[in-house]
């Protein structure tokens, strides 16, 4: 996976993991090449309990209150994660950087990816562009990667139902 200069990609990995939290170490593997992941070595269990502490981290940083509290969030998450940028041309689909160490297992790549593409896309898109879905019941985390950054609903369901409830409301 490329991470693009918004981060786009790996907050929606993020968010789908978090979402929807894979329960061994192949679906891990699984939805991580869905998304577009190059793995270099085969997946273990301690790269999905890694993987579980990165989410809950995460989790931390969509639930923040403000903007400099999301901020440290992240930067605490950027410290312990990421080493200097270098480039690579590991799996021959061009040249990209990487913000970690060569040969990591799965969880510290994640790790890496999570925290500096998050970092990437709320200081590319604003710090507002990460949160939860606004119907009450739903407690699904979404990027938002919309053209005017004003997206509240993680899909369009959520949005619909939102919308029945205001018109019966007034009704």
């Amino acid at each position: 996976m490329h991470l693009n200069p918004y981060g786009e990609d790996a907050v929606n990995l993020a968010a789908d993991l978090a979402n929807r939290r894979p329960a061994s170490a192949e679906e891990l593997a699984d939805r991580c090449r869905a998304a577009g992941l190059v793995l270099e070595h085969p997946v273990t269990p301690q790269d999905l309990d890694r993987t579980h502490t990165v989410l809950e981290a995460w989790e931390k940083v969509v639930d923040a209150i403000d903007e400099r509290e999301r901020a440290e969030l992240v930067n605490r998450m950027l410290a312990a994660a990421a080493a200097y940028p270098r480039l690579t041309e590991h799996a021959g689909d061009g040249w990209h950087l990487h913000y970690r160490d060569d040969r990591q297992p799965l969880g510290s790549v994640l790790f890496s990816l999570i925290s500096v593409g998050t970092a990437l896309h709320l200081a590319g898109r604003g710090m507002h562009r990460l949160r939860r879905c606004a119907v009450t019941e739903c407690t699904m985390i979404f990027a938002d990667t919309s053209r005017t950054g004003r997206q509240r609903y993680c899909s369009h369901r959520c949005a619909n139902r939102d919308a029945v409830r205001r018109h019966r409301a007034v009704r």
